[in-house]
């Protein structure tokens, strides 16, 4: 049986990243990690964390029918649903980026 099989990789044309990342692993910057198996555990237990906590969770709260009415005006001179900018208020309190005032 000859071996007629083409070689994928003869003409192949790498693009910048490409040339670098196969620059790093001639030059021996990569190194191996060791247990792999458990490395890949962790990465995908880190991804699946990642993952839930940028979910959207659904929340019940009762708030005053007039500052609704006012939220809902808001958001509708800013083309958006009231839930969206009710979400990004909270986002924006939760990061720090709007402080609470209690008068």
């Amino acid at each position: 049986m000859s071996n007629n099989l083409k070689n994928p990789f003869k003409d192949l044309i790498l693009d910048e990243e490409e040339q670098a990342i196969e620059n790093a692993i001639e030059s021996g910057e990569y190194k191996d990690v060791g247990d792999f198996e458990t490395n890949k555990k962790l990465i995908e237990e880190a991804v699946s964390k990642h993952i839930k906590l940028n979910t959207a969770k659904p929340i019940t709260l009762r708030v005053n029918q007039t500052d609704l009415i006012k939220i809902k005006i808001k958001a509708k001179k800013n083309n958006i649903p009231y839930q969206t900018l009710l979400g990004v208020v909270l986002h924006d309190f939760a990061d720090s980026k709007k402080e609470l005032v209690i008068k």
